[in-house]
């Protein structure tokens, strides 16, 4: 018995050669404009943790604690970043807006993550660092709310900090009841809140006038990466946010107020790249000759001897009537 039973179904199916191969499960909610769900599969209230979804939410706390940045580097506060020059850069000017160092960084050192980036590392005798780890932009957002607060930064990752007081407070504010808090992979707190609340709280990030949402549409690049879906998403479909997580996890608003979270119960990012297409569908995103081309770019191939010989399908949602 897990915590999963009986509220998580299948979410996807992978197909090989015209025979269906694997089956994934997962939960995942889309919302009207009112915060009523219009499509669902599995649990809408599944507690999961939303893992990197959280950086518009972090985000947002932290401006409401006083950060200060422009679009270009509150858009790589919100990313998971593929560790090219621009996104190195970008983070880069955040610590020196705030008389911070690279060494002040306490997020996991690693490689890009992006292949093109991390090849490029890798001739260079680059060493893994904590700069070029998808979470720097949020941590060096982290340490300069810290700067302008005047608390210490060599704790800055302790639940018990002013600063991450202040993001679980920031995070309640836009709707979500934290049941539990735990360590992300980069270090920081990750804080547990279900499906529901997840998509209600993009709604809000995804509101005119959010300062997150003009960062977020007006870099996209910035928040993922020029070949990424999240980022070939928000190209596509006009006042979008979207952001991934690790283990599966997804999350999109729009300004209008529709809003979707789901979560793939195997954490596999295959699927949650598979899945988005019918999340977006089943908020009633309408797909025009741009979504359409998306759609396709970013469809899931199954591979025979190198070429596709099937692809991950999403299972199609339940709609629900107004």
């Amino acid at each position: 018995m897990t915590r999963f039973d009986g509220r998580v179904a299948p979410i996807a199916v992978a197909a090989r050669s015209g025979l269906e191969e694997s089956i994934h499960h997962g939960a995942g909610v889309a919302i009207d404009a009112t915060g009523t769900i219009r499509a669902s599969i599995g649990d809408p209230d599944l507690v999961v943790y939303p893992r990197s979804c959280l950086k518009p939410m972090q985000a947002h706390a932290m401006l409401g604690a006083g950060l200060e940045l422009d679009d270009r580097q509150l858009a790589v506060a919100c990313a998971s970043h593929d560790g090219s020059p621009d996104h190195l850069d970008a983070v880069r000017s955040i610590l020196g807006r705030y008389d911070l160092a690279e060494s002040d960084l306490q997020n996991t050192p690693s490689r890009p993550s992006g292949a093109v980036a991390r090849a490029a590392a890798r001739t260079a005798g680059i060493e893994p660092s904590s700069l070029q780890q998808n979470c720097s932009g949020k941590h060096a957002a982290m340490l300069a709310t810290c700067r302008i607060n005047g608390w210490s930064i060599d704790d800055y990752l302790d639940g018990r900090h002013p600063l991450q007081v202040a993001i679980t407070q920031g995070i309640e504010s836009l709707g979500a009841v934290v049941d539990h808090v735990g360590t992300d992979g980069c270090g920081a707190p990750t804080h547990a809140f279900s499906l529901r609340e997840l998509a209600a709280a993009f709604a809000r990030l995804a509101a005119p006038g959010s300062a997150v949402s003009s960062a977020m549409t007006t870099h996209a690049t910035l928040v993922g990466g020029p070949t990424r879906d999240v980022t070939l998403w928000m190209h596509a479909v006009p006042t979008l946010i979207a952001k991934e997580g690790a283990a599966g996890v997804m999350a999109a608003g729009l300004a209008d107020g529709r809003a979707v979270a789901f979560k793939v119960a195997d954490g596999s990012d295959s699927c949650r790249q598979a899945v988005v297409v019918e999340a977006l569908r089943g908020a009633g995103v309408e797909f025009d000759a741009t979504a359409a081309r998306t759609a396709e770019t970013v469809a899931v191939p199954v591979l025979g001897h190198g070429h596709p010989v099937g692809r991950i399908e999403p299972i199609e949602w339940t709609r629900w009537s107004s």
